[in-house]
This record gives C-alpha cells, sequence and structure tokens, in this order.
C-alpha cells in the first residue's frame, strides 16, 4: 500500500493543528484501507521531513503527498518540491510524488456554500451578500485565480453578490469587499472563509468585518467537511492509479 502523507501548511494557533488533525482523522476513517500520515511544512509537528524518514524507515519504496493547499503559490511549486527533493537524496530508495493542490475544486466550493448556509443564510436569499476571504498571495496571478472563485461560489443562489476579500498582501481587505456589497444591494453580509482551518488570519479577517460591519456573521472554514475528504482522496488517485498495480492494490 502506498502511503498517502496529508501536507499542511502549519499554523502557531493550536486551533489551526486540531482542526487539520480532525480532518485528517474523518480521512482515516473514511479509507480505512489507506495508510494516512499528516505532516506539516513549518510551525507544527510531525514536520514532513520527519514523516518521510519513517515512510523511508518502514520500508516503504513509494509515497504519495497531497498537499492540503487552496493555491498553487510559493509553497506548493518551490518549498515543498524542495523538501520531497532533500528527501529523495537521504533516502534514494524511497520515490514521493507530489499530487495537486486542492485548489479550486468545485466541490470545496460546494463545501463553503455549505458553510454559509449553517451560519444563517438561505440560497435564495436576495439580501444576502457574501465577502469570500482568502489568505492572499504576492502573486497577481494567484490572487486574480482566487478571485474567480466568486462567480462560482454565487451560482445557483439569488444573494445580491459574492465579492472576494484577502487577509494579506492584496486588495480588496474585508472592509472593501463588504462595503461594496452594501452599496449593491446587501442587507446580510456573511464572511466566508476561503480557509481549511481557522487561524490568526481568519481572526484578522473576523475583527475587520465586525468593524465596519458590526451584525456581519462568519461562517466557519471547511475544516472537515466530507467534501474536502473526498477532494484529497481523488488528488491520492490521480497518482496512485498511474502506479503499478502491485502498489496499490487496494487504493
Amino acid at each position: 500500500m502506498v502511503p498517502l502523507i496529508a501536507v499542511a501548511h502549519g499554523s502557531r494557533d493550536p486551533r489551526s493543528a486540531r482542526v487539520i488533525a480532525a480532518a485528517v482523522a474523518a480521512l482515516r476513517e473514511a479509507r480505512p484501507d489507506l495508510d494516512v500520515r499528516l505532516a506539516f511544512l513549518d510551525l507544527n509537528a510531525p514536520s514532513i521531513d520527519q514523516v518521510l524518514d519513517g515512510v523511508a524507515h518502514d520500508g516503504h519504496t513509494h509515497a504519495v503527498v497531497v498537499p492540503m493547499l487552496l493555491g498553487n503559490a510559493f509553497h506548493a511549486r518551490v518549498d515543498l518540491p524542495g523538501l520531497l527533493a532533500a528527501a529523495a537524496t537521504r533516502h534514494p530508495q524511497l520515490t514521493v510524488f507530489q499530487a495537486d493542490v486542492l485548489g479550486r475544486d468545485a466541490r470545496l466550493i460546494e463545501a463553503v456554500r455549505e458553510r454559509i448556509l449553517e451560519a444563517g443564510a438561505r440560497p435564495d436569499d436576495p439580501s444576502v451578500g457574501v465577502a469570500l476571504a482568502a489568505v492572499g498571495s504576492s502573486d497577481a496571478r494567484a490572487n486574480a485565480a482566487t478571485a474567480e472563485l466568486a462567480s462560482t461560489l454565487l451560482s445557483g443562489t439569488n444573494w445580491s453578490g459574492v465579492r472576494i476579500c484577502f487577509a494579506t498582501s492584496a486588495e480588496p481587505t474585508a472592509a472593501q469587499a463588504i462595503s461594496a456589497l452594501e452599496q449593491n444591494g446587501a442587507e446580510r453580509v456573511v464572511v466566508a472563509p476561503w480557509f481549511l482551518a481557522p487561524g490568526l488570519l481568519t481572526d484578522r479577517l473576523s475583527a475587520a468585518a465586525a468593524t465596519v460591519c458590526p451584525r456581519a456573521r462568519f461562517a466557519e472554514t471547511i475544516g472537515g467537511h466530507s467534501l474536502l475528504i473526498e477532494t484529497m482522496i481523488d488528488r491520492y488517485r490521480q497518482v496512485a492509479d498511474a502506479l503499478p498495480d502491485r502498489l496499490v492494490r487496494s487504493a
């Protein structure tokens, strides 16, 4: 069996690691036949180095890394591949494949929509406006790609609008997005985090939203939603299905 290594970003906020660990536990529960291991890029343990060393120690010759990342920015394109290359030097008998990031998968957009409904919004309510809050990047192309999520999230609802906003590195800010929503007729604002887990940045977004719109509601992060689990398994299978059958007989 080829191990699935779920690699999360890591955070100084302990809530983040708890939510990520719970999501990976839900993945294990959904697929008890898989060898699922959790690793972090930074700030939390176990590190990706520690987990890969453990995989090699256990005698595996192949592993699939599934990045628990919503954007294809520095961590996915530079940081993680560098760590995997270093592991290959330490363990030449171990071949590690990096799956695609979770990205803008339609299932994750649906998970965010469900979080918004859990926060009290109705899909047929035109008085609702949604500020879709993402982390933000110094890469303008990454921000532009994230901004495209707004129209997808709005599709199939009667909400007055969905506006993207960023916690760091880019505009519009939460305040700017909320102002635009209200100008467009929104009477009830929901801030929906495009985040897997809560942390300092989601707190910052919540505080910024409350400053300009005290009655704004803040939806939960994606967390261990079943659609996240489904997406992660799919990312694993996209790689594992290309491997010889003897390696992934029950993957």
